[in-house]
């Protein structure tokens, strides 16, 4: 089905999931729901979960007005891309592949982020269904905390390798839409929360060529969620061979502490880490067009999937684009 776009502190295991709801859109935010989570707490969440499916999609603001939508020749999974393939010209479409927060199967839980990262020419990826907004093929995901992880996370890091298989059979398929239009050397995985730790896994393969950890970090050894997605060791640092870049919401965002750990353990390949204050473990995934985190994603693929030195303007050198805005706090190694 396809659906064209309108306009604190790390908490330590037990009885707590480490696993926030993603994309909340009222100030009130639940980081980390109790799995024994009261009446009046799941309300709540499931209320912010019911607004958010009532936000229009948005086109984004590339040059490729972006859709969403479901393939048969990848199932359980969400493609977003260029709504018109043949606007692209010569321009190939690099590739995003994204594990959603809570390593939910709603690969529309991040939607407004996906579509705006497409809208620049890209082919953006997520497990699941179409689970909330415009075209909804499957009833909404159980918000965290309402059931024991093992029912609530229901997706795996694999779907993102699975995804990059389907991107190089897609490109050398003469029959099929996206024949010669993707670059297979410019691929990206990305991931929110939960579905960091599925993109730091996927990021040990050879083909992908940059990370891109969104609110999330590694658990140090022993202090894990006993959520198996989530439980990766410090030493999948090791595996990374491509640039690496960290974003997140400042101490408030209950990855900080995590992330902050990874940053200072990583000392072999590129990191750029940016925090957004004030934002939280929600980000800017609900914003319009994803907000200032998108923007700032957008930016670091065309530096290091398209060699854009426009876009690097944004990370390099010490009057770098978002070192010297505001809104952010930067912290970088072999960047420059």
């Amino acid at each position: 089905m396809r659906v064209p776009a309108e306009a604190p502190r790390r908490q330590r295991p037990g009885r707590l999931v480490v696993i926030a709801l993603c994309g909340v859109l009222a100030p009130m935010v639940l980081p980390a729901l109790q799995l024994d989570a009261t009446p009046e707490q799941i309300a709540a969440a499931t209320a912010q979960r019911d607004a958010r499916n009532l936000v229009p999609d948005t086109r984004g603001t590339g040059r490729y007005p972006a859709l969403k939508e479901e393939t048969a020749s990848l199932p359980d999974q969400v493609v977003y891309r260029p709504a018109r393939l043949d606007s692209l010209g010569s321009t190939k479409l690099g590739v995003y592949l994204f594990g959603n927060g809570a390593c939910v199967d709603d690969g529309a839980s991040s939607r407004l982020h996906l579509l705006e990262i497409a809208s620049h020419g890209y082919l953006a990826i997520a497990p699941g269904r179409i689970r909330n907004g415009p075209g909804a093929t499957a009833p909404p995901p159980p918000v965290a905390g309402s059931q024991p992880p093992e029912l609530t996370v229901r997706t795996s890091y694999r779907q993102l390798l699975a995804a990059i298989d389907w991107v190089m059979a897609q490109n050398a398929d003469a029959a099929g839409p996206y024949y010669r239009r993707i670059d297979t050397s410019a691929i990206a995985v990305s991931g929110y929360s939960c579905g960091g730790a599925q993109a730091m896994r996927a990021a040990a393969d050879s083909r992908v060529k940059t990370l891109v950890m969104m609110n999330s970090g590694l658990f140090k050894d022993g202090d894990g969620t006993g959520v198996p997605e989530m439980d990766v060791s410090k030493s999948a640092l090791k595996l990374l061979h491509t640039p690496v870049f960290y974003l997140a919401g400042g101490e408030s965002d209950v990855a900080w502490v995590n992330a902050n750990d990874d940053f200072a353990r990583l000392d072999h390949v590129p990191v750029f880490y940016a925090n957004l204050a004030g934002v939280g473990h929600d980000g800017t995934f609900w914003e319009p067009n994803g907000g200032r985190a998108a923007a700032a994603v957008v930016a670091w693929l065309d530096w290091q999937l398209r060699g854009d030195r426009r876009a690097a303007t944004q990370f390099v050198g010490r009057d770098c684009g978002l070192c010297t805005d505001k809104a952010w706090s930067v912290q970088k190694k072999r960047i420059d």
